[in-house]
């Protein structure tokens, strides 16, 4: 570890540090430039030690921001729009009529779009790290290109389930997750606040999307339409290309060739790449684990009111023309509430930003399990304005929380392996909540079970920063035994998640 000024241990020849007690002359310039000649030790006591790495808050990052909003606002625009690609498969079809069972199996499609966003996620993580963010996303923008694109050119069912399905879902996973990931490139300061631009921007398509798919819809058709929606997916390919890594490799990725493989046996040598790209590091931290456990508890009925509302006000209330506006209005508050909780939570100093996502899941719960309360049509709409806030500020702040957990280097792996967990619950949530429908004739313990994970998950999620204060309070009263729990600031000259060799810019 001798070209890492502030880490001791024995330096090599030429690398600007060396063994012994005396100050280093190293040439060390904060991007990784140790070429000099020196004797010393480590330990960060002399010129060779590099300045630590900050962000530039801004400039090139604003254009960064851009892309990834671009690449949020038209993901999960088409996403949430499936309600109106839904109705157009079935026209499009022609033999719904004579198939009972077309709506189950139509609805598989977007079902299966949305699930590969998150199981692939792990898988992206791993991508991420190895070949960067640029190269990563660029691939999921033209995956999910061809996903679009080639549904429009057949009328099958079941190849839509592989075009649209798995093709455009997983393309999507690759091309966001890299967007969260890049911010921490450009912005510490103001991290909360581009993530919360970039989530923002999904809910300013998402809203006036399906009014668009609607008319554009019935004037040329589903197979044009899916050519409309494959553009968006085209230009994110190009936006990709700005995701530019500004830290050069760490020491460990240019010593990781020149390591003898004879000297191990094969079955360490596989083990080893196994741990190098299936990274569980971040498991090893007690609050990531919790904190994971408690996101993972709350979403099993965080879709529901999403998937179910708008048929329990057609059933409760017999409304039909004016159903439209719930949507319109989680969106509409989700987009306000990831604006306003990026700025909040810059505001707020480390750990935390948590209670943020603690109240947000504590209040959805209530409201959810006060829709069966409502006595009329406003009064849903009013907790459906409740109910958009509190996922605009839960979804902003989760990257920031990532980053603040494990630190920079590992923040890639950390939402990739959150986002793995989440996927199980926010699919089984949904089907619970009807099975509850189908056995008891209404939707009201489907809220009731809807309301009761997000609290749970909440008040999990409360414990976090206390368990964080006791391992600082043991950090420093370990700090000269040199146990260090877990180092929090990034090491200098390290790689920052999604920065490879390959795409260092020095």
């Amino acid at each position: 570890m001798a070209q890492r000024g502030a880490a001791g241990g024995e330096g090599e020849p030429g690398t600007g540090t060396g063994n012994g007690t005396g100050s280093g002359e190293g040439n060390g310039n904060g991007t990784g430039n140790r070429t000099g000649n020196g004797n010393g030790n480590g330990n960060g006591a002399g010129s060779g030690a590099a300045a630590p790495f900050q962000p530039p808050e801004g400039g090139f990052g604003w254009v960064v921001v851009f892309a990834a909003a671009w690449c949020n606002g038209s993901i999960f625009g088409i996403h949430n729009s499936f309600g109106i690609i839904y109705t157009m498969l079935q026209s499009d079809l022609g033999e719904g009529e004579n198939d009972p069972a077309l709506e189950f199996k139509t609805a598989w499609v977007g079902s299966l779009a949305m699930g590969m966003i998150f199981f692939c996620s792990p898988i992206v993580s791993i991508f991420t790290d190895r070949i960067g963010c640029r190269t990563t996303a660029a691939l999921g923008a033209a995956i999910a290109f061809i996903g679009l694109l080639s549904s429009s050119f057949t009328k099958s069912l079941e190849v839509r389930y592989f075009t649209y399905g798995i093709l455009f879902g997983c393309g999507s996973s690759f091309a966001f997750q890299p967007s969260l990931v890049i911010l921490g490139h450009y912005f510490k300061r103001r991290l909360g606040l581009a993530n919360g631009i970039v989530a923002g921007s999904s809910c300013l398509i998402s809203v006036p999307l399906p009014f668009f798919l609607k008319m554009v819809g019935k004037a040329i058709g589903l197979a044009h339409t899916f050519q409309v929606l494959s553009a968006l997916m085209l230009i994110q390919i190009f936006l990709s290309m700005t995701y530019r890594p500004i830290l050069p490799p760490s020491c460990d990725s240019q010593h990781d060739g020149q390591e003898k493989p004879g000297s191990r046996s094969l079955r360490q040598q596989c083990w080893s790449q196994m741990r190098k790209y299936f990274n569980l590091r971040v498991f090893r931290r007690k609050t990531y684990r919790i904190w994971a456990f408690g996101i993972a508890t709350a979403v099993l009925g965080y879709f529901v009111p999403y998937m179910h509302l708008v048929k329990y006000v057609e059933k409760e209330f017999k409304e039909t023309k004016k159903d439209w506006i719930l949507p319109v209005c989680l969106g509409a508050m989700s987009g306000l509430g990831r604006l306003v909780s990026g700025r909040i939570g810059d505001c707020i100093p480390g750990l935390k930003k948590i209670y943020l996502q603690v109240a947000s899941f504590v209040l959805f719960g209530i409201m959810c399990m006060m829709v069966p309360q409502c006595r009329g049509f406003e009064a849903v709409i009013v907790i459906c304005l409740f109910l958009g806030l509190c996922d605009g500020f839960f979804t902003t702040i989760m990257a920031p929380i990532a980053f603040e957990l494990v630190g920079p280097m590992q923040a890639s792996q950390a939402i990739g392996y959150l986002m793995g967990l989440m996927a199980v619950p926010m699919t089984a949530g949904t089907p619970i909540a009807g099975y509850f429908n189908d056995y008891f004739g209404n939707y009201h313990a489907a809220f009731y079970f809807a309301g009761v994970p997000p609290i749970v998950g909440g008040l999990v999620l409360s414990v976090v920063p206390l368990v964080h204060q006791r391992m600082l309070q043991k950090q420093r009263l370990d700090s000269g035994k040199d146990k260090m729990l877990a180092p929090e600031a990034v090491v200098n000259g390290e790689l920052l998640p999604g920065c490879p060799a390959s795409e260092a810019h020095i």
